[in-house]
């Protein structure tokens, strides 16, 4: 039998990941595939840097935790087609977190309004939500 986990236990975990995260994380859209895993070395360039806000998530609720506020950028850092995302804590340095980024409705990890982006476009993100295990 699979291991299940109760809707409380599903939300306090995911509640766990922005707390270990912190407050005010950085966000940074890179080109390309994502790395092997958070603690590899960056790949692709950085498209975009953004600061989230303090509180960048929603309680879990259900089993799923969404993106809180706006998450969005008035000039994005360099031209190039984002790939792939990664969150690191406030000293942008420290990756705890990472996936797939695609256009709304392109099935991403995270999804923006455009994923071709150019030095100095504004731009939204559009969707993230983190599930738990069997939510």
């Amino acid at each position: 039998m699979t291991i299940q986990l109760s809707t409380g236990v599903r939300n306090a975990l995911l509640d766990s990941i922005e707390t270990a995260i912190g407050a005010s994380a950085i966000l940074k859209v890179r080109t390309g595939a994502a790395p092997a895993s958070p603690a590899a070395a960056d790949a692709g360039t950085v498209v975009a840097t953004l600061t989230l806000p303090a509180d960048w998530m929603a309680a879990a609720s259900g089993g799923t935790k969404a993106k809180q506020g706006t998450w969005e950028d008035t000039a994005s850092d360099a031209a190039g087609t984002a790939g792939h995302f990664r969150i690191y804590a406030a000293d942008g340095t420290t990756c705890h977190l990472q996936g797939t980024i695609t256009a709304t409705g392109g099935g991403g990890d995270m999804t923006v309004d455009n994923t071709n982006f150019a030095a100095g476009q504004s731009f939204s993100i559009t969707g993230f939500t983190l599930t738990a295990p069997n939510a």
